[in-house]
């Protein structure tokens, strides 16, 4: 029996990466800068605080993992650890935005130093959101290192990067487990009937998997509809809108309550999922499985160039961030371009009121 509750010991997927970085400290060539990548709900900062947690640790154990019993373990456990230091957005600022003040105190001051004679420990995070000084700044700090410490970028979209950047990091790529895996461990851990489902949902990611249940629950215990259920009615008024039997200005307005985060997150697999089944492949890897039969109609009459076009529009929507937008506006942008798609191809879905 392991002496590490689950909480304190890598995810089975996470078994390969965790084995290099143990390798790589064993023989003295731990990298002086990680960058930890790879998409949402792998647990890429659960492994990335297994790492820090080990680096300070003054005994840890075969396994590369922190005995949490040492001071220093008390240290971190605590969040008072002097050489540990995670550098992100200013939560006072509407911005997600890392500036670049942030990056020159960490360089200018005595940050870079440990202060307890073992590894200085710096995660920055979310890497992708420093703004272009803060990462000409970094720069300069990767470029000269200090001796035993250790920096840490946590990626998600490590092409938002600077090239300069990623050249001065090792990367390790935290990886989506097998569905075969990834459903095991989500099993394990939820007695939701829907894990497939929601695994799927979340791209194969079972930490986001678990988040989307868990959101769920907290739905029904606010007597509400569950995420699930109000997925179901926006995408019944995603076909309706395609099938010319919905106003997208009114299927926009019942949509405002959903946040742009996940309501994108749900349009770009189903037009993903359209695509898949208008390629021709006889038996494609949809998301939303539920839905095939109603995907399946809409993909014949989705002519592909145009779907590639709006699915390149979300992406682009995606990326833009959500801060500032306004929903309600995004949403009938959005929802006007998918009705025009199919008018374009079926004159008799033309309504006036539909004009703009």
């Amino acid at each position: 029996m392991s002496p590490h509750t689950e909480a304190e010991a890598p995810l089975p997927w996470h078994a390969a990466g965790w084995q290099l970085l143990r390798q790589a400290r064993a023989a003295g060539r731990l990298p002086h800068a990680l960058l930890v990548t790879g998409p949402p709900g792998v647990g890429k900062r659960r492994l990335v605080r297994l790492l820090s947690r080990s680096l300070l640790c003054a005994r840890p154990d075969a396994g590369g993992l922190a005995c949490g019993h040492c001071r220093e373990c008390e240290l971190f456990a605590a969040g008072t650890h002097p050489d540990y230091l995670e550098i992100g957005p200013d939560p006072e600022s509407k911005s997600d935005e890392i500036r670049v003040d942030a990056i020159r105190r960490l360089a200018a001051s005595d940050a870079l130093t440990a202060h307890r004679g073992g590894h200085k420990v710096i995660v920055l995070d979310p890497a992708q959101n420093m703004n272009l000084n803060a990462a000409n700044s970094l720069l300069k700090t990767l470029e000269e290192p200090s001796p035993d410490t250790f920096l840490c970028l946590v990626c998600e979209q490590p092409g938002r990067l600077p090239a300069t950047i990623r050249s001065r990091c090792q990367e390790l790529r935290v990886p989506v487990p097998s569905e075969p895996q990834a459903l095991e461990w989500l099993r394990a851990h939820t007695d939701s009937a829907d894990a497939e489902t929601l695994l799927r949902l979340a791209y194969g990611a079972p930490l986001r998997a678990l988040a989307l249940e868990q959101e769920n629950r907290r739905q029904e215990n606010r007597q509400q509809e569950d995420r699930l259920s109000q997925r179901t009615q926006a995408f019944a008024g995603f076909i309706a809108v395609a099938g010319g039997t919905r106003d997208p200005v009114a299927e926009a307005v019942a949509w405002n309550d959903h946040e742009p985060a996940i309501l994108l997150d749900w349009l770009y697999s189903w037009v993903s999922d359209l695509l898949r089944l208008a390629s021709g492949h006889p038996a494609p890897r949809l998301i939303n499985q539920d839905q095939l039969e109603a995907l399946r109609n809409l993909a014949q009459r989705l002519e592909p160039r145009a779907g590639h076009l709006y699915l390149m529009q979300l992406m682009e929507a995606r990326a833009d961030g959500y801060g500032s937008v306004n929903r309600l506006l995004l949403y009938e942008s959005l929802l006007v371009h998918w009705a025009r798609i199919f008018r374009s191809r079926d004159p008799a879905l033309r309504q006036p009121g539909w004009q703009s």
